[in-house]
């Protein structure tokens, strides 16, 4: 049974600019939460004093996704801060396609962005996890992250029945439940050390909802239960092991609002005691846009055409991933194509219930000084 790898070396969305335009709803998410951002901004009421002003995206994948509110946010602070330098900086694994987020970012594709308007503004990336500490202590003033903080920095063992912690059962449901907890609260130090005394986070994150809702599983067709059933059809089928079934497993541990929160109302937890409080906390539904296009357009086709490639733009990786080395690259690569080809399929022929509704858990964080 293969080692547990660090998730940073191996987790990538897929590139060239297939994530931004494959994950419309991803964009939803962080573009209708925009005033959050705002409000707080509001709340922070940053001096004017000449001094760099530092906001990062974390999790940034292509960028292409939060590129219309990262340029509010901007724009917003050369209103208010007119005398400050602007240092933005994108942050991801090391396997990001940090290239195609520059060319987003620069105006050399499709995409509008805030780049020319924006006076004394300097774009960085980091390839840093934010497993770890990215900036200089106390330098960074607004850190923004949105559907990335689900992902742990390591899978703490197999998922012997399904290849998500959501349809785990008992122990090994446990072992991702507190894995994720120490990631949340070691992040959440992580990010008190960058923190600027006064600073703010504005963290969406993945997770369950107080009716039991999360990503994919609002009501209709659950998706990890879908995945975990046409890869096991491939076991069966003999076209993958038994060993690579066991061992595809998401790097992800979803939380419900009282674990994400309890860290702030710990008084005694080490997160309390590095200065962060919640000023904020709420869970929204936002649907899937393929899922409300089809209730209007009726074509099962299309949906399905359209609707896969969300899926694959993130969840590729991990299934990949599992996949013997030994195995000719061309030949992972047809059964990654086979898989989600089944996964077309099956929505084309039965599309009622299919939608990656994404639920979130959206905090704002300040750090406060005795």
């Amino acid at each position: 049974m293969s080692k547990p790898a660090e998730t940073a070396g191996f987790m990538s969305m897929r590139g060239g600019g297939y994530y931004s335009k494959a994950t419309v709803g991803a964009k939803h998410v962080i573009d209708n939460a925009a005033e959050l951002i705002l409000e707080a901004i509001d709340r922070m009421a940053p001096p004017d004093d000449g001094s760099t002003f530092t906001v990062a995206d974390m999790g940034c994948a292509d960028g292409g996704t939060s590129i219309d509110t990262v340029g509010k946010i901007l724009k917003e602070l050369r209103h208010r801060l007119p005398s400050r330098p602007l240092r933005m900086v994108y942050t991801d694994l090391p396997r990001n396609d940090f290239s195609q987020l520059f060319r987003n970012i620069h105006g050399q594709t499709d995409l509008e962005t805030y780049i020319d308007e924006i006076d004394d503004l300097h774009v960085y990336a980091s390839a840093t996890s934010f497993h770890r500490p990215i900036f200089p202590a106390g330098s960074l003033n607004l850190g923004f992250s949105a559907t990335a903080s689900h992902y742990i920095s390591e899978n703490p063992g197999p998922i012997s029945n399904h290849v998500h912690m959501v349809g785990a059962k008992g122990a090994e449901r446990h072992a991702y439940v507190e894995q994720g907890r120490r990631d949340w609260e070691q992040r959440l130090l992580n990010r008190a050390s960058d923190l600027a005394p006064g600073g703010r986070l504005a963290l969406f994150n993945f997770g369950i909802d107080e009716e039991g809702r999360y990503l994919g599983s609002t009501g209709g067709v659950d998706m990890f239960n879908t995945f975990n059933e046409l890869w096991s059809e491939l076991r069966n089928e003999g076209v993958i092991t038994t060993e690579e079934y066991v061992n595809t497993n998401f790097p992800q541990s979803y939380r419900t609002v009282d674990q994400f929160t309890a860290p702030f109302r710990d008084e005694t937890n080490p997160v309390h005691r590095a200065g962060l409080r919640m000023e904020h906390v709420e869970t929204r539904v936002v649907e899937c846009p393929f899922a409300a296009d089809f209730i209007k357009h009726g074509d099962s086709i299309r949906f399905a055409r359209e609707y896969i490639p969300t899926l694959r733009s993130w969840s590729e990786a991990t299934f990949a991933s599992e996949l013997s080395a030994n195995r000719p690259i061309e030949e992972r690569q047809t059964i990654i194509d086979r898989f989600y080809d089944s996964y077309e399929a099956r929505v084309r022929v039965a599309p009622e219930g299919h939608a990656m509704d994404y639920v979130h858990c959206y905090l704002i964080i300040t750090k406060v000084t005795d």
